[in-house]
């Protein structure tokens, strides 16, 4: 995870104007020195989510929310902490210095803003090229011939990268102070100091955000030197592992419906997404990966699905693909198409009916997986389904959450008609089952999962309950305060950040994470561990239950935990009696005073 100055913390800090971050979002109105909408995080008709004058955090009066512009960002846009850093210090042109991993400041010669503000000027150039200009005309046929309208084109921003080098170059060197080194970091020239784009049809490649972060850029003519598509290498912008083309065009849609359509090529993404598939994505100039997956996991997506093309290379892939999300207990569909059709030739064949029909007839995965697997093995030979559905067994106990495993091995039985049984256990042989039970729960903080116990999951539950709604709502705090000391905690990152809450209400301020990240020296950590506590929705209306209700489990969990650690030292044969005899009356007197709310 990226660590930025404490210094550069501070500025953004000072900088930000949340009325600015949230309009884009929000249907703010003025009223008398403050602003009023309906609410985002709950459905109400009267607007009653305010932002004062000179404020730096939104208040609902009817759900409780409350937080700053890095939670409305983190919890509405989905983002981590990092991104939520980097989107707002764009936005405020603050320029976010890293440190290294030695505490040195880390200083690459130019802003992140500064490259992306040359390439969205290289699309304006680009798509001048294809909708003005004669060179263009060539080009502008090709994409005619395919169904594609000048509308379409404006709307994602399609270009043109001229055929004669240096143009691009002059062009923004022109605009502004722009050197040979920002364009080769921007990803718009090698290091011979040549154009990396010619002669191609360009699609710009935007962060979740919206902003061009690359492109990618297909031949026409088929004398163009070089591979059909070619993408923008890798820069400080552009990780092929991590971004997902399309996403934001279909980032808002997703985390409301929690489903994604997953489909091999750019231009079948945009193609659905024009038509109103507006929840589609596309991996970029690589296989669909682990990282594209949890990126998607982010937006908290439940169901995907697979869309690929109609041939052998897109059946494979829609089965590695599959298992990644499977693997994570999110559920998968397989829309099956038509021998060597893709995405966007259904479109241009049926409309989007025809992509309607093949969604709501797409396979559940483990069939899928069945079906695909029998064109390698013969079912009717009894020593080759044995093979079948040993593979696919061995698969699907290689997933991490165990209903998903014991269902899947009862439907594989069903599917192979062989008794459940003689498909052995639904458990990985040598994974305890207890770790099983909880490898479902995961945290994502410092760039990677990490799994946890139901210890660090209870704790963080009532801290995204704090964080959200106790700015706005004192008696949760002091229902927390009265029942719970940094001792209930056991999780350290959790035991932290409880202090660092009940610091804040001590004090009256709100709880700030900017604040919080530029002030202790484990404070970014800190950050990253809220990004991902509140990756998970809250229901506002029913909080002040929600905090009661999560105390007692704490309560519980410890009282149930202490009892056990007296009853193992009962256990033990090197007690004397008056100590067996203290160690009885103790636990007598844990079991007759079960926790309770005070």
């Amino acid at each position: 995870m990226p660590r930025y100055t404490r210094e550069s913390l501070e500025e953004l800090r000072t900088r930000i104007d949340l009325v600015e971050v949230m309009r884009p979002h929000v249907d703010l109105k003025k009223a008398g020195a403050s602003w009023k909408a309906c609410c985002p995080f709950h459905d109400e008709r009267t607007p009653s989510f305010v932002i004062g004058k000179g404020d730096s955090h939104y208040h609902c009066f009817g759900c409780g929310a409350h937080g700053d512009a890095i939670q409305f960002l983190m919890q509405h846009l989905k983002m981590d902490f990092a991104d939520a850093c980097q989107s707002l210090a764009e936005r405020f042109q603050v320029p976010l210095k890293e440190v290294e991993g030695n505490g040195q400041q880390k200083d690459p010669g130019y802003s992140r803003g500064k490259l992306k503000e040359i390439l969205e000027k290289a699309s304006l150039l680009y798509q001048f090229m294809l909708l003005e200009t004669d060179e263009g005309k060539s080009a502008l046929k090709y994409m005619f011939e395919r169904g594609i309208t000048r509308d379409f084109l404006i709307t994602f921003r399609i270009g043109l990268a001229p055929k004669h080098d240096g143009l691009l170059k002059r062009f923004l060197k022109s605009e502004g102070k722009v050197n040979d080194e920002l364009l080769e970091a921007a990803g718009l020239i090698n290091a011979n100091k040549k154009e990396f784009f010619l002669e191609r049809i360009t699609f710009p490649i935007q962060d979740a955000q919206g902003a061009i972060i690359g492109f990618s850029a297909r031949k026409f003519r088929e004398e163009v030197f070089g591979g059909k598509y070619i993408n923008t290498k890798e820069t400080e912008l552009f990780k092929k592992s991590r971004v997902l083309f399309g996403l934001s065009h279909s980032r808002k849609r997703i985390a409301k419906e929690k489903e994604a359509i997953i489909v091999e090529g750019q231009l079948d993404a945009l193609r659905l997404i024009y038509n109103g598939f507006d929840f589609t994505v596309a991996a970029l100039g690589t296989a669909f990966g682990d990282e594209h997956m949890r990126e998607l996991i982010k937006l908290g997506v439940q169901r995907v699905f697979l869309l690929f093309d109609g041939d052998e290379a897109g059946f494979t892939a829609a089965i590695k693909v599959g298992d990644l999300f499977q693997k994570e207990g999110i559920e998968v569909r397989v829309g099956k198409m038509a021998d060597g059709v893709d995405p966007d030739d259904l479109l241009l064949k049926e409309g989007p009916n025809g992509i309607v029909k093949t969604l709501f007839a797409a396979d559940e995965y483990l069939l899928f997986l069945y079906e695909q697997l029998s064109k390698k093995f013969n079912p009717h030979s009894p020593a080759e389904k044995n093979q079948l559905v040993q593979e696919i067994a061995q698969r699907v106990r290689g997933w991490n959450n165990p209903v998903m495993i014991y269902e899947s091995i009862k439907k594989l039985a069903h599917l192979a008609k062989v008794p459940e049984e003689l498909l052995g256990s639904s458990i990985r042989s040598g994974v305890a089952p207890a770790l099983l039970l909880r490898s479902g729960h995961a945290l994502f903080h410092s760039g990677k999962k990490e799994l946890v116990d139901p210890t660090a999951i209870l704790e963080g539950d009532l801290l995204r309950l704090l964080i959200m709604v106790g700015g706005s709502k004192p008696e949760q705090f002091l229902c927390v305060r009265r029942n719970l000391n940094e001792e209930a905690f056991h999780y350290p990152l959790a035991k932290k950040l409880f202090l660092e809450l009940i610091k804040s209400d001590a004090a009256k301020r709100p709880f700030d994470l900017l604040q919080l990240a530029e002030s202790e020296s484990d404070g970014q950590e800190l950050a990253h561990y809220v990004s991902g506590l509140m990756r998970r929705r809250v229901n506002y209306e029913k909080a002040a239950d929600l905090i009661a209700e999560t105390v007692l489990k704490i309560k519980e969990r410890n009282w149930l935990l202490a009892r056990d650690e007296i009853m193992q030292k009962i256990q033990t044969t090197d007690k004397t009696d008056p100590q067996l005899l203290e160690l009885v009356k103790r636990f007598d007197e844990l079991k007759r005073e079960p926790p309770k709310i005070i």
